[in-house]
């Protein structure tokens, strides 16, 4: 029998891409030929992806921060692009709390007869295959189990971290002497240090011996000058794009940022992180995956589990209340086992643990 020609949905931001790496991997491994289809917010995250031969980019007016309407028009080209896939089996993963059901429908009026997804609701005749996931699974196993559920499985070899294309060599852009880097932004507000606790943490880092490279995107650019200031090397806006952005996290002795995509894109190429989650999301299904971290932040505020894209409380104490020795702690603890300079050689793949440091 041949090897099917395959769809993988994802429809959501980089970070979301990102962490369906793995899963993308092991439909390829079973696969003659795999295409993705995502959103506009996962198109760069999407082409770092192994396995992929093939990127579709479709903005669904159910997901995103402000989704747009849509139009029988829209939606007949996107229905026409995926027919001319003639694709044999598709698969659509979705956060714990959406629904495959619209993107299954499209799937059904493109002619793919074997889809497989996590599905709570009644899905008639559009799932081949409704997989409930396990309580409380991260975000990168939940798709694994689906897609292993499915018939895929990853390749001998493949332990199932977070993967991207080889990233280039940034030294132009950060220096040659070792860095930390310190990435203070993210596409929800709630999920990051305010700008001027970031601020206090890099002159905290600047100031116990790190060199401080502070990271953002061109829409960032006015909040990384403001928290590298005198005490950090500002790239905000100089990475060209998520693949230069991977090059400097990837030579990076340790990435501190929030719970957003930059964090698993550190994962992606084995740097340690220092997370500040929120627990607007639970950090079991969202924390980084597969690579050695400790989470700060007061996963028991009152706003867990809330989803809130602004801070509810004044003063955003679950974050803001992090204190700089902790992140230094944080910081050197992830450093531990290697030369001044040196990370050393790269970790084992952890297994998952429920403490703060994974290793």
């Amino acid at each position: 029998m041949n090897a099917p020609r395959s769809l993988v949905v994802r429809l959501d931001s980089a970070g979301d891409v990102l962490l369906a790496g793995p899963a993308v991997r092991a439909v390829a491994a079973g696969s003659s030929h795999t295409t993705l289809l995502c959103g506009p917010q996962g198109i760069a995250a999407a082409r770092l992806l192994p396995g992929v031969d093939q990127v579709l980019v479709y903005e669904a007016p159910w997901v995103g921060l402000e989704p747009g309407r849509t139009s029988r028009e829209e939606c007949g080209l996107l229905v026409d692009a995926l027919a001319a896939g003639r694709f044999d089996r598709g698969v659509i993963l979705v956060s714990h709390h959406q629904s495959p059901l619209p993107a299954a429908l499209l799937l059904a009026l493109a002619g793919v007869e074997r889809v497989a997804a996590d599905c709570e609701e009644y899905p008639g005749s559009l799932l081949a295959l409704r997989h409930h996931r396990l309580p409380d699974r991260h975000e990168a196993d939940a798709a694994l189990d689906l897609v292993r559920d499915f018939g895929f499985a990853l390749p001998d070899g493949d332990g199932g971290a977070l993967r991207v294309l080889a990233p280039p060599d940034t030294t132009r852009l950060t220096g040659p002497e070792p860095y930390v880097v310190l990435h203070p932004g993210a596409a929800v507000a709630a999920r990051a240090w305010s700008p001027a606790r970031a601020t206090r943490a890099a002159a905290a880092l600047h100031e116990a011996g790190h060199r401080v490279v502070v990271t953002g995107s061109p829409a960032e650019k006015e909040l990384t000058a403001e928290v590298a200031g005198r005490h950090g090397l500002d790239l905000g806006g100089v990475t060209g794009d998520l693949h230069e952005l991977a090059g400097v996290l990837a030579a990076a002795r340790v990435v501190v940022a929030g719970n957003t995509g930059p964090t698993h894109l550190a994962a992606a190429v084995g740097t340690p992180v220092v997370c500040l989650f929120a627990p607007v999301v639970p950090a079991g299904r969202w924390r980084p995956y597969r690579v050695p971290h400790v989470l700060l932040g007061d996963q028991r505020a009152s706003c867990a589990g809330s989803r809130a894209r602004v801070c509810p409380v004044a003063g955003h104490p679950c974050l803001d209340s992090v204190d700089d020795d902790e992140v230094l702690a944080a910081v050197a603890g992830l450093l531990t086992g290697g030369p001044p300079g040196d990370r050393g050689p790269r970790p084992p793949e952890p297994s998952e643990t429920d403490g703060g440091v994974t290793a």
